[in-house]
């Protein structure tokens, strides 16, 4: 059915602005399509908001004066709705409605004379008495729809920035747009009375180290303990692959080798062997590798590795590279140790009698390690200890991220908090932070293990531990 009798008329055509003729359905300039206007769409029922009855004896209600300034002592303008130009929704002038003010009639006042009117009122018995109106959406200010925002979906993750977004599979928060850290970029784990953590640090992009934490039984039934601390070499290609590979090898050959009634010390070396192997078979590139990093052989993946195993009555250390054990005792009058010493270039000064400690570790090429994991280190060689503590302590094996805020045994054992024999996790955690509030230059991983003596347990096959 033809609809152009409910056309309004036209001023101009909104397509050329040219002027049509009385009835024409097209522009006979450009062959608009004049019937395709819309109709100007009427006015929607409103409920007049009305000042209510004066109560019997008084003058109109008085409404509070506004304030004389504002927060920062500016006199705070007031305004009036005749002060500012505009039309109502009937097209009349504001300052015309403002300034009519008749008498009200008898039988109540007319809607059309009141001047200010808001549409969408609330269903009469709901909203209308507490001055409210519906809203299109939920009110996200209550209780129940911050908790449905709160809430992720199952399984899903929760923005680290706003705390209620969810995370994206790209790893950006849908509500936020917060780009979330990798999962390298912060791990912890607490496994019986061993517990690890690893940050990224505050300067470096991603987090070249790794760790291992894991318990296992000897043949005896006795537990035995496993901490692994991996660091990434900065200077060769792929460290962190490297650092992972090694914690994780190093790992499952204690695991194997030590319910089969391997000696601790022994299967120490066999472990650090065996790391070793994982690391340089990252050299050996599978076809195409070239095609997307035409650096991948410049230098081989390496790193270095520490680790320490709680069997029985005895604590075994073994390392190649920077990385180091501390013995902290639960008596912390009693002396601390570093059980370890660096293959470093600082280390070789030292022992060489050219430079004392200080002096060394102040040079500019302390940090450079002799001794490593990797395809092109000079010759592998395992270093391994073992140690009979006749006293409870802590074990402390970390990265030169930690350690480099605090270097000798004594500064180690004042970072430890003193609950750290009872809540490792969160030892670990107030060390990593330790290094953090320290500047942060490095990649920070720290295992700590709870080292508990029998009670009739007397001497020590170690005056230092």
């Amino acid at each position: 059915m033809s609809q152009s009798h409910q056309q309004p008329a036209l001023s101009k055509c909104p397509g050329c602005a040219e002027p049509p003729a009385a009835g024409d359905l097209f522009c006979g300039v450009c062959g608009y399509d004049l019937s395709a206007v819309p109709a100007r769409p009427g006015d929607r029922p409103t409920m007049a908001i009305t000042v209510p009855p004066a109560a019997s004896g008084s003058e109109a209600v008085r409404w509070p004066a506004a304030a004389e300034t504002d927060s920062s002592d500016v006199p705070a303008p007031v305004h009036r709705p005749s002060d500012l130009p505009g039309t109502d929704s009937g097209g009349r002038p504001l300052a015309e409605q403002e300034q009519v003010q008749e008498p009200e009639p008898a039988g109540g006042p007319e809607p059309s004379a009141v001047p200010v009117r808001h549409d969408d009122r609330a269903v009469p018995g709901g909203a209308e008495h507490s001055g409210d109106f519906a809203l299109a959406a939920p009110d996200p200010r209550t209780a129940e729809h911050a908790a449905a925002a709160a809430a992720p979906a199952a399984g899903g993750k929760v923005c680290v920035a706003c705390r209620s977004g969810r995370v994206d599979p790209d790893g950006y928060c849908e509500n936020c747009g917060h780009a979330q850290p990798r999962e390298r970029d912060h791990m912890e784990q607490e496994l019986g009375s061993v517990a690890a953590v690893s940050d990224r640090g505050l300067r470096h992009h991603r987090n070249e180290d790794s760790f291992a934490v894991s318990s296992t039984a000897l043949p005896d039934g006795s537990p035995a303990v496993v901490a692994i601390v991996c660091d990434g070499v900065s200077s060769a290609s792929r460290p962190d692959e490297a650092s992972a590979a090694a914690a994780s090898a190093a790992n499952e050959s204690l695991l194997e080798s030590l319910p089969r009634g391997t000696h601790p010390q022994q299967a120490m070396h066999e472990a650090i062997v065996a790391a070793s192997e994982a690391v340089n078979a990252l050299a050996q590139e599978p076809a195409g590798a070239m095609e997307h990093d035409a650096h991948r052989h410049q230098n081989a993946p390496a790193c270095t590795l520490v680790g320490a195993v709680m069997a029985g009555e005895l604590l075994i250390v073994g390392w190649v590279g920077d990385s180091r054990v501390y013995w902290v005792p639960e008596d912390r009058s009693r002396p601390t140790a570093r059980l370890t010493e660096d293959d470093s270039w600082a280390a070789q000064m030292v022992a060489a009698g050219l430079m004392n400690e200080a002096e060394a570790y102040a040079d500019e090429r302390a940090h450079a390690i002799t001794g490593w994991l990797g395809a092109d280190a000079y010759e592998l060689e395992p270093h391994t200890a073992a140690f009979k503590p006749d006293r409870p302590g802590l074990v402390v094996v970390c990265t030169d991220g930690l350690w480099n805020y605090a270097e000798s045994a004594e500064e180690m054992a004042a970072a430890v908090p003193a609950d750290a024999q009872e809540h490792p996790l969160r030892g670990a955690q107030v060390l990593v932070g330790h290094a953090l509030d320290g500047g942060g230059h490095d990649n920070v991983t720290v295992a700590l293990l709870p080292f508990a003596v029998r009670p009739q347990g007397a001497g020590s096959a170690c005056e230092t531990v």
